[in-house]
């Protein structure tokens, strides 16, 4: 429907006939032209523009659904049982694995595009290898969302169904159970999408979204989602008797603790000082994730590979995040002791890291009319990110407890953010995939480190082992 438009062709070739006589009420109704997704087995109607949820007197659109599932089935079987002989034949061990970096993977499940939700996919997988998080989920019990004659079949969804009977959390976790099984090469996030436009009206449409602003909108309405009921027992007493997620390790942002910002969640200190008077005003910060600008000598286009001068490193932009700044005109602070708006510096600490470091680069800024991007080449290191320089009290913490390895990135490839591409690189068991939508590549951590990155997700490191420190 939104990326060749094929089936929307047949649609408008069959209106051609009837566009020069008076249509009959018989007529009428032979022109309701409908399509099934061969993948999803969702209906959609180009007259309604809507997906079709009921069926004809017969049945006849569940028995293309079956047909094609059985279809499906016979050639899944086939296809896993030649996978399992190539197993069976070959020694598949990690050092193979690395030297083959265009292989396909076996085990990993991509996600398909439903129009444009490559932004949406890349932030799906890197989260998926998050394993914290991602195992909380997938360990919830499911939620039945459906009774009466429609208990345990599958529905298919359309935009005018009440929002009601949607949950993010559910669908979110099924997509999860859905990856990394090894049972099939793709799945379709078709209902997970669907509950996101019920819930995030910013994301209706098949236009290409900002993955970062995507990501936010996903935790925040993850984490208030999560503060509600499941199955009569709050979700905040389910993650208070997972002994992995101690008290100590919470932050809370809008309410009740949740796995959300359990995981993501640490605390800024914002300092700001008055340049007339010299009063000192901190104010704390709850965040999920650090926006870092990268700095202005370094935005002029430079590749990893030129040595016209310096690289732009992460630890350049977290210096560039936390160093003193003097705020300009337009961001004059309101000094209580001085009774008006004047001249002042502004300072950010790092009260509390969290356990899952998600760092976003500002690779996209307003020109006078345009929002350009920055396309510079950032240097991140895959292990040993060292925090402790940035901590409001260094002291405080051990040796290794400052230390991040690099779990996810996720890329945009392309000039401007409402266009181009998202994909994801992500660790998984000691492996390098790439994820492109439904396709799912194993590569190396040379590429991986090529890449130029627009958010990164680092893991507190948890055993004692070897540091490349940043």
């Amino acid at each position: 429907r939104y990326v060749n438009g094929h089936a929307k062709k047949h649609y408008e070739d069959a209106q051609i006939p009837m566009t020069n006589h008076k249509k009959t009420e018989k007529q009428e109704k032979v022109q309701h032209t409908v399509c099934m997704d061969c993948s999803s087995y969702s209906t959609y109607c180009y007259r309604c523009d809507d997906f079709v949820v009921n069926d004809t007197k017969l049945g006849l659109v569940q028995k293309v659904r079956e047909h094609l599932q059985n279809l499906e089935n016979s050639a899944f079987t086939s296809d896993r049982h030649r996978k399992r002989k190539l197993l069976e034949n070959s020694s598949l061990n990690s050092k193979l694995l690395k030297v083959n970096g265009s292989t396909t993977a076996l085990c990993a499940t991509g996600l398909r595009n439903l129009g444009n939700t490559c932004f949406m996919n890349a932030i799906l997988q890197s989260l998926s290898n998050i394993q914290q998080f991602c195992c909380y989920f997938k360990e919830l019990p499911a939620v039945e969302l459906r009774n009466g004659k429609t208990a345990g079949r599958r529905t298919y969804h359309t935009r005018s169904q009440g929002d009601n009977n949607v949950s993010l959390v559910e669908e979110f976790r099924k997509t999860l159970c859905a990856l990394w099984q090894g049972s099939q090469t793709a799945f379709s996030p078709e209902s997970l999408f669907y509950v996101v436009w019920k819930i995030m009206p910013n994301f209706r449409g098949y236009q290409q979204q900002d993955a970062h602003e995507f990501m936010r909108y996903l935790l925040d309405h993850l984490h208030l989602e999560l503060q509600g009921g499941f199955n009569g027992v709050s979700r905040s007493v389910i993650l208070q008797e997972n002994s992995s997620l101690s008290a100590s390790s919470k932050c809370c942002i809008n309410g009740a603790s949740t796995v959300v910002t359990a995981i993501f969640g640490g605390i800024l200190q914002n300092e700001v000082n008055c340049l007339i008077c010299g009063t000192e005003s901190r104010k704390f910060d709850p965040f999920l994730d650090l926006s870092l600008d990268i700095p202005s000598q370094f935005r002029n286009k430079r590749t990893k590979n030129q040595e016209n001068g310096p690289m732009c490193t992460l630890r350049d932009c977290l210096r560039s995040f936390t160093d003193l700044e003097e705020l300009d005109e337009t961001e004059l602070y309101m000094c209580h002791k001085c009774k008006k708006k004047q001249k002042s510096t502004k300072k950010f600490w790092i009260q509390k890291l969290p356990k899952v470091l998600c760092l976003h680069l500002k690779r996209f800024h307003w020109t006078a009319y345009l929002r350009n991007k920055v396309d510079t080449y950032v240097e991140f290191p895959l292990r040993g990110l060292d925090m402790k320089c940035y901590l409001l009290e260094p002291e405080n913490s051990g040796p290794e407890s400052c230390l991040y390895d690099l779990a996810a990135v996720v890329v945009h490839h392309g000039s401007g953010v409402g266009s181009g591409h998202y994909t994801a690189y992500a660790a998984h068991e000691g492996r390098w995939f790439h994820f492109n939508d439904s396709t799912v590549t194993l590569t190396d951590e040379e590429t991986v480190v090529k890449a130029k990155a627009y958010i990164l997700f680092y893991v507190e490191r948890q055993a004692k082992s070897g540091s490349d420190k940043l």
